[in-house]
C-alpha cells in the first residue's frame, strides 16, 4: 500500500473536507461533508482505499457483502450469534446502507443506522412495530458492535480501509431490570423445595440457583460447568451451552476466566456434589456439575421454584446475574466486578482487571461472602 503524506483539509467555501493524493502520476481528490474530525477521517479513508493497490472491488454493494459475512460466521460462531447478526442487519443496519457501494460507506452512514434505530426502532419495511419506546442502550450497543464486526471483516477481506468510531446516543435508556430483593434472597438460601401439583417436593436444581446468584454465572455457563472445572476453591470457566444447545467458549473474550468461590458458592457446590454422590452419579472430569440438560429446562424449573415460593416479581435467570452484580457493586471495584463476571474488554480496562482478579482471588471471595450475607440478612 502506498503511504499518503498529506491529510484532508477543511474547505470553508464548500463546507467539506478535501484531500488530494497521487498514484502512478494521476492526481485525485476525495471529499467528506461530515463536519469535525469524523469527516476528516472519512476523506482520508477514501484516499487510503484508492492508494491501496490490494483493495478489492469497491463497487460491491453493502447488502450482498453483509450477507456473505453472515454466511461465513456460520463456520466459526454459534447459531445464536449468527441469528443475532442476521436479525440486526435486517432490522437496523441494511435498511440504511444496503444499497451503498462499500467504497462509499462512511462512518457517518454507520452512525446513521444507530441514530435512526434509536428514534424509530425497527427500520425494516413491513416489520411489525412492537411499541414507540426508543431502543435501549444495550440494543443500540449491540447494533454498534455488529456494525464494527462487519466492517472489520470487510477490512480483512480488502474491501475497505474504514475503521469507524461509533457512538451510542447519550440519552439512550437503560433497560429495566429486576433483581432478587432481600426477602427473596432469604427464601432462595433457606427453601429447597418447589411446588408440584398440591405438594412441595425437593428441587434438585436448588444448588444451581444458589451457585448462580453467588457467582454471577450466565445461564449457559451454569449448564456447561463440569465437575472437573472446579479445583480446590477455584472455578475455571471454559465453556458455555447456548440456547441452541451448542457448546461454545462463551459470549466474549473474557468469558474464559477463573475465580475463587465465596462461602455461599462453596456451600452450594459441596451440597451439589453430595447430591450427585447420593444419586449414584459417577463423578468424572466431564460430568455436568448441575445435571441440567439445557437452558430451557433450567428456565422452566426456575420459574416453578419462584411461583411455588411466592417470589415476586418473577425474575429471569439472567437477572440472577444482575442480582449478583448489584449485591457486589458496593464491595468490589468496577474493574474487579466486571472481570469477575466476564464482561467484554470494551466495557472496562481489560488488562488491569485481569491482573487484579488473578492477584486477589481470596480477597474477592471474602468480599463476595460479606456482600451476600449483608444482602439477605
Amino acid at each position: 500500500m502506498r503511504k499518503r503524506t498529506t491529510t484532508a483539509e477543511w474547505q470553508e467555501q464548500t463546507k467539506r473536507w478535501r484531500i488530494r493524493v497521487q498514484k502512478n502520476g494521476a492526481l485525485k481528490s476525495f471529499y467528506s461533508s461530515t463536519p469535525g474530525r469524523t469527516g476528516q477521517r472519512e476523506a482520508n479513508a477514501k484516499a487510503d482505499a484508492w492508494l491501496d493497490d490490494s483493495i478489492r472491488d469497491g463497487r460491491k454493494k453493502v447488502g450482498p457483502l453483509y450477507r456473505e459475512w453472515v454466511e461465513e460466521l456460520k463456520l466459526t460462531c454459534g447459531t445464536s450469534y449468527v441469528k443475532q447478526c442476521a436479525k440486526y442487519g435486517d432490522y437496523y443496519i441494511l435498511p440504511v446502507i444496503e444499497n451503498l457501494r462499500i467504497d462509499e460507506l462512511t462512518e457517518g452512514d454507520l452512525q446513521k443506522c444507530i441514530d435512526m434505530s434509536y428514534k424509530k426502532r425497527c427500520l425494516k419495511k413491513g416489520a411489525k412495530r412492537t411499541g414507540d419506546t426508543p431502543l435501549s442502550k444495550k440494543t443500540l450497543s449491540t447494533i454498534r458492535s455488529t456494525e464494527k464486526a462487519f466492517v472489520k471483516w470487510c477490512r480483512r477481506n480488502k474491501y475497505t480501509t474504514l475503521n469507524p468510531d461509533l457512538d451510542v446516543p447519550k440519552n439512550a435508556r437503560v433497560g429495566k431490570r429486576e433483581i432478587l430483593q432481600p426477602q427473596a434472597l432469604r427464601t432462595l438460601f433457606s427453601v429447597d423445595t418447589r411446588k408440584w401439583y398440591a405438594k412441595h417436593i425437593f428441587d434438585d436444581y436448588i444448588y444451581a440457583y444458589r451457585f448462580a446468584v453467588s457467582t454471577g454465572l450466565r445461564p449457559g455457563e451454569l449448564v456447561g460447568l463440569w465437575y472437573g472445572d472446579i479445583k480446590g476453591n477455584t472455578v475455571n470457566l471454559r465453556r458455555s451451552v447456548n440456547v441452541e444447545d451448542e457448546t461454545t467458549t462463551g459470549k466474549n473474550e473474557n468469558s474464559i476466566r477463573s475465580f475463587d468461590m465465596c462461602q455461599q458458592a462453596r456451600e452450594a457446590y459441596e451440597a451439589q456434589v453430595q447430591l450427585l454422590k447420593d444419586s449414584g452419579v459417577q463423578l468424572n472430569y466431564n460430568t455436568p456439575l448441575f445435571q441440567i440438560p439445557c437452558q430451557r429446562s433450567l428456565k422452566r424449573r426456575w420459574e416453578k421454584y419462584q411461583d411455588g415460593n411466592g417470589i415476586t416479581p418473577r425474575i429471569t435467570l439472567y437477572e440472577l446475574r444482575h442480582t449478583f452484580v448489584s449485591v457486589e457493586a458496593g464491595e468490589l471495584t468496577d474493574g474487579q466486578l466486571k472481570m469477575l463476571v466476564g464482561h467484554s474488554r470494551n466495557m472496562d480496562t481489560f488488562g488491569v482487571y485481569r491482573h487484579e482478579l488473578q492477584g486477589q482471588r481470596e480477597e474477592l471471595a471474602e468480599a463476595t461472602t460479606a456482600a451476600l450475607k449483608k444482602a439477605h440478612g
